[in-house]
């Protein structure tokens, strides 16, 4: 009798080890997938929420469609909410954060995005300089293509600057960044 109790009990534990044993490897896959869909972590929370990745990778939008002034201007700029407007006046109009900015645009309300990269004040940057030289976004930003929320890839120090410049045989002179 001892030993048909002690395999009942053997048998009763095996489907609790391997349940245990699947929702481990669930999470870990999770964990994995979210890893190779979102690679990029999670940036800081915005007033309304903007995803890069579904604007430009699942709807194909060009980045110059928002960003129109970074091939002519020192900044790439925030879009005007206008901007925004061109599409979503037509499309999910009804969504609360469309709603919202919407509201913005009318009052004349500026949304207050957070900053996420800077370059210190005493430091020249010409975003225009880099696009008409071929230099990708990318190489600075990280691949915003496939973040929901922008991350800033690494602060931009001098060093990193440099060596960018070295790599691509790009001036060296301290009045270029320095003035």
């Amino acid at each position: 009798m001892g030993d048909q109790h002690e395999i009942k009990k053997e048998f009763m534990w095996k489907p609790a080890a391997v349940s245990l044993l699947v929702l481990l490897l669930v999470l870990v896959a999770a964990l994995v997938l979210y890893g190779v869909l979102y690679p990029v972590g999670m940036g800081i929370s915005q007033p309304i929420p903007f995803s890069h990745r579904v604007h430009v990778q699942t709807k194909q939008i060009s980045c110059m469609m928002c960003h129109s002034q970074v091939a002519t201007s020192a900044r790439a700029g925030i879009p005007p909410l206008q901007t925004c407007l061109l599409c979503h006046e037509r499309i999910i109009r009804t969504h609360p954060f469309i709603v919202k900015l919407r509201d913005h645009f009318q009052q004349g309300k500026p949304i207050v995005w957070e900053r996420v990269n800077w370059v210190p004040e005493f430091v020249y940057f010409n975003h225009s300089m880099h696009i008409n030289k071929g230099i990708d976004c990318g190489m600075c930003h990280g691949n915003i293509a496939q973040m929901d929320r922008v991350v800033s890839r690494q602060e931009f120090q001098m060093g990193f600057c440099v060596e960018c410049h070295r790599r691509n045989n790009a001036t060296h002179d301290c009045l270029g960044c320095h003035r």
